[in-house]
């Protein structure tokens, strides 16, 4: 069987805007346009495009899980009418002071593990795009290759990394 070509992809300043802390309002998420014409790019290249995100506030009680349900269904809605499937959005509820330490929770690669599997997907054709160092660590964790952004960069600038 085949494997799949992916890039994985943080949520909070990679597509949509960083606030600097937690999104807790549904108002308060806006999705970076900008990043429409270059995922579809990568989408037309035959990547899967899933998302990978800590939400710890979740765990914190400063938003709940049907809020962060309206958000990722807003996010998928928004790109799908762009023209840009994501495959799937997975993320951790949990904060190391209220919860423990946790295999999800980014520099964590679980859920990265996950979804190779799921998708079945060639780790040598892999990327995880983040603007967080911990996205890098749980990339090569996984072992696929990081991608570090600035937070809210357009992903049109390191399109040339991606084989």
């Amino acid at each position: 069987m085949n494997k799949n070509k992916a890039v994985f992809l943080d949520r909070d300043g990679v597509l949509n805007k960083e606030l600097g802390d937690y999104v807790c309002n549904f108002d308060d998420f806006h999705i970076l346009e900008h990043n429409f014409a270059p995922l579809k790019e990568l989408q037309d290249r035959g990547y899967l495009l899933i998302v990978v995100t800590n939400q710890g506030g979740v765990a914190k009680g400063w938003y709940t899980e049907e809020t962060l349900g309206k958000m990722h269904k807003h996010l998928i809605d928004t790109y799908e009418a762009n023209g840009v499937n994501i495959t799937e959005v997975y993320y951790c509820r949990h904060h190391p002071e209220y919860n423990g330490k946790c295999m999800c929770r980014k520099p964590g690669s679980l859920l990265l593990e996950k979804a190779i599997a799921r998708f079945n997907v060639d780790k040598k054709q892999a990327y995880f795009i983040g603007d967080r160092e911990r996205d890098v660590i749980a990339g090569e964790a996984a072992g696929i290759k990081g991608i570090l952004i600035d937070s809210d960069q357009p992903i049109s600038e390191v399109l040339h990394l991606i084989a």
